[in-house]
């Protein structure tokens, strides 16, 4: 079975992994299987709010695991929406430069903040996909930079034609299921906590197939282990293969 994974971070300082630990990555993700991953960088590398020069190492070092590894890794380009307009539509100049298929968001700011305009606006126009870390929270005090399910509900309506990816099924939960389950251009990405038995088929039965894909968060989670949230579910062979590979596919325009 074809599997791409949409979810990665080759490069991770947090486990001493660089260039060569990348590379040991890639091989681990052919071994299981894949045929080609989404590398989203080491995006907590310098803690939640890089400066402009740590964000463009961050992509630097993305786009170098790209050129090591063609037609195998599609870089993302992080970005801190934080740091303004002008730097957020730089940097995405610089990522689409170098084939980025995407944005990705990690917890510098809530999505429902104004600063996420300039980042939505900006993909909208070069037609990329955002991936938005997401996670049920309990922390109230952390609600101004992390993001719940509710807060990429929010974000979705507030620009339908931005295709979103809601990181983090397992962190997410029921809750999040349920809250994107009216915004047709958000899909979720099964990467997250332990397995949980019976979440993935209840992700299909509420968003439909197509709005669910796979996605480990390699190497801070296993390969093998995320793989069986989907090989070992209940869901048939096509179903399975959707979330595995042809919903990826489709939504970056993949082979």
């Amino acid at each position: 079975m074809r599997i791409i994974d949409v979810h990665t971070h080759p490069i991770l300082r947090e486990d001493q992994r660089g260039p060569a630990g990348a590379a040991q990555l890639i091989r681990r993700a052919r071994a299981h299987g894949i045929e080609h991953l989404v590398a989203l960088g080491d995006v907590l590398a310098f803690s939640r709010m890089q400066t402009v020069e740590q964000v463009q190492l961050i992509n630097d070092e993305t786009a170098a695991v790209m050129r090591a590894h063609p037609h195998f890794v599609t870089g993302f380009c992080y970005l801190n929406p934080l740091l303004g307009a002008s730097a957020v539509e730089a940097e995405v100049a610089r990522g689409v430069a170098r084939g980025f298929r995407g944005l990705k968001l990690e917890i510098a700011n809530n999505a429902r903040d104004a600063c996420m305009a300039p980042v939505m606006r900006a993909a909208e126009r070069h037609g990329l996909v955002v991936l938005q870390h997401a996670w049920s929270m309990t922390n109230i005090h952390q609600r101004r930079f992390h993001t719940d399910p509710e807060d990429v509900a929010t974000l979705a309506q507030r620009f339908p034609r931005v295709p979103i990816i809601m990181a983090h099924l397992t962190g997410c939960g029921v809750r999040g299921i349920l809250a994107v389950k009216g915004c047709l251009n958000v899909v979720i990405d099964t990467s997250g906590a332990a397995p949980e038995a019976g979440l993935v088929e209840f992700a299909v039965e509420q968003l439909g197939a197509r709005r669910v894909l796979y996605g480990s968060d390699a190497p801070v989670r296993d390969f093998g282990v995320a793989l069986a949230r989907i090989t070992g579910s209940r869901l048939d062979a096509r179903t399975q293969r959707m979330l595995l590979h042809d919903n990826a596919s489709a939504l970056l325009r993949l082979p």
